[in-house]
């Protein structure tokens, strides 16, 4: 499909605010962007900023900047350095939340930080044990943290979302992923969408897990040595970085489900940014429509004889 026209989605979010809780860069900065591209009101979160660095060392990403991008795309962006594994913080943000909005209708969990710690096809006995437990830290105890405190704000009026950030589908996560601590991490989210979906309910909120599929991150194109508009150099290092996606796909679907007032269907489920993108007909940025979870199923796992460009 690359080439073909690109599709974007629609959906106003004018007067609706958001908590975009790890916003620095990647998926959370390019969500934060496109709910400021629907008019939204966007509070953009995380450690790295003008001032400091977080522990994942990228001082080329602020949250002032990911709010700016907010603002110049539509919205209001506004930059609020928080550690979300700090209860004082994350209640003191959302305090401010109330105090300056008196509403809270969307949060996007986005946290992470821990693809530094990563040390894959290591075994449990092996593994750096601070470096594992940091990881359920980053991205476990900050989603639980967060949500204590925001959702009784969410919940003030009904309709409230929630999307619960993370790294691959329930399903392809039954594949393990080469890393306890990373495995445990990123299956959590898929749980927690799915008792907030319960706990939501009655207060007619909706609770989903979405996940990226193979991301073209600041940090991935980096690591490959590339740029956005030369990805495709690294297929010849990393062929299955064909089914790339760029970060603008996942913030679609956030833009959709969010602007869906029939996203009730979802609640509990875990979705990915391709399936989405079918489901809202949107495309990525260069028109195609990467579906990385069946290709991988299919192709990668199955032994289909078909390649990423079929699944785009």
């Amino acid at each position: 499909m690359t080439g073909q026209h690109e599709r974007a989605v629609a959906g106003d979010l004018t007067g609706k605010v958001v908590l975009a809780a790890g916003a620095t860069r990647g998926a959370g900065r390019a969500m934060a962007v496109e709910l400021g591209r629907a008019g939204a009101l966007v509070y953009v979160t995380g450690r790295t900023t003008r001032e400091r660095v977080s522990e994942v060392g990228r001082p080329t990403e602020t949250i002032e900047q990911t709010a700016e991008l907010v603002t110049a795309a539509g919205g209001t962006g506004i930059a609020v350095p928080t550690d979300h594994l700090e209860p004082a913080q994350v209640k003191a943000l959302v305090e401010r939340i109330d105090r300056e909005q008196g509403r809270l209708d969307v949060l996007v969990n986005g946290l992470w930080g821990g693809d530094h710690l990563l040390e894959f096809d290591t075994k449990l006995w092996d593994l750096d044990l601070a470096g594992g437990l940091r990881m359920f830290r980053l991205g476990v105890d900050s989603h639980i943290i967060t949500g204590h405190f925001a959702l009784p704000l969410l919940i003030r009026r009904p309709g409230g979302l929630v999307v619960e950030i993370t790294d691959g589908t329930a399903a392809f996560n039954r594949t393990y992923r080469g890393n306890l601590c990373f495995d445990l991490a990123k299956n959590a989210p898929h749980r927690i969408a799915f008792g907030l979906a319960a706990e939501l309910e009655e207060y007619g909120g909706t609770a989903v897990s979405l996940t990226p599929g193979f991301l073209r991150s600041e940090a991935m194109l980096e690591h490959f040595g590339v740029t956005e508009e030369k990805w495709r150099d690294a297929v010849a290092k990393e062929p299955h970085f064909a089914i790339a996606e760029s970060p603008a796909l996942i913030a679609r679907a956030v833009r959709a489900l969010a602007a869906d007032p029939d996203r009730g269907r979802w609640s509990g489920q875990s979705l990915s940014s391709g399936q989405l993108a079918k489901e809202y007909d949107f495309t990525d940025t260069d028109g195609s429509r990467p579906d990385c979870f069946r290709y991988f199923e299919e192709v990668v796992f199955g032994g289909k004889a078909e390649t990423a460009a079929d699944y785009r």
